[in-house]
């Protein structure tokens, strides 16, 4: 019986995208496609298990073994700092971690500069480098607010296309870091599954430039 390979999808469009790669490259399981409550799917002929989970969990089901494999967002991986092998770059769901601000704001280096943000160690790491002095305000939704109503200097967090910000008279000032959907595995799924998953990483690259 052939051992089954489990991996985590991340739910939602992007999750759908990644399926799509992993079917381009031979590792399809066509009842996931199908209407269902069903959150588990496998295609024992490919010996692969597929779930979905919520994006921001995915990590977390690889680190600790549940899932062998997952994609995750760098985002993810920077701000939670999981225990995992990185193993590809999927070149989906690209945006930025940025830091944004009312077009008016000017930083005064002598004072400390307030910073609303959901990636508190994306954040602080950013400022640490820049030896800059700040005071992290972790917030986990409507971020774009805390500058208009004076809650923080600036906000840290993920732009795509930057709409969000324009409608709130904000820019981005300075980019972090660029963000797109990574292939992680569990450490331990490495090193006992390493021909399945070398595989999987193998014909993912080869789909993905067939894709460019």
């Amino acid at each position: 019986m052939k051992t089954m390979l489990n991996v985590a999808l991340p739910k939602g469009r992007l999750g759908e995208k990644v399926y799509n790669m992993f079917a381009a490259a031979g590792f399809s399981c066509p009842e996931l496609l199908e209407e269902s409550r069903k959150l588990i799917f496998e295609n024992e002929a490919t010996g692969v298990r597929y779930f979905w989970v919520k994006p921001s969990d995915v990590a977390i089901y690889v680190e600790r073994g549940a899932a062998d494999i997952g994609v995750a967002g760098k985002d993810i991986l920077l701000e939670y700092a999981p225990d995992v092998y990185e193993l590809f770059d999927l070149n989906l769901g690209k945006c930025r971690m940025a830091v944004a601000a009312p077009s008016n704001f000017r930083d005064n280096p002598e004072k400390t500069l307030k910073v609303a943000t959901k990636f508190s160690r994306i954040a602080s790491d950013y400022y640490r480098r820049k030896g800059r002095d700040i005071d992290i305000i972790h917030l986990n939704g409507s971020i774009e607010i805390a500058p208009i109503l004076g809650l923080s200097d600036v906000i840290v967090d993920i732009v795509e296309t930057g709409t969000t910000l324009r409608e709130n008279n904000l820019e981005v000032f300075e980019t972090i870091v660029p963000i797109s959907a990574r292939l992680i595995a569990n450490k331990s799924s490495f090193k006992f599954k390493s021909q399945q998953i070398e595989r999987i990483v193998e014909q993912m690259r080869k789909s993905a430039e067939d894709m460019k």
